[in-house]
């Protein structure tokens, strides 16, 4: 049985200012990477649960 990687998850790139069009959007842009974020912190700290030590130190995420 080949083992099962457990790769930490990567943390979403924050976009670019210059993408925002400025007009108010109900779903900016940052909205959508703030989304990202908060799924990827999550993610992280499961992962890091499952690493061998327990949790890692939070300056890492």
């Amino acid at each position: 049985m080949t083992p099962v990687l457990d790769v930490e998850p990567r943390k979403p790139e924050p976009p670019d200012p210059l993408d925002c069009c400025g007009s108010g959007c109900v779903r900016c842009i940052f909205d959508v990477h703030d989304e990202a974020m908060q799924h990827y912190l999550e993610e992280y700290a499961a992962w890091a649960a499952r690493q061998v030590g327990g949790p890692v130190d939070s300056d890492q995420a």
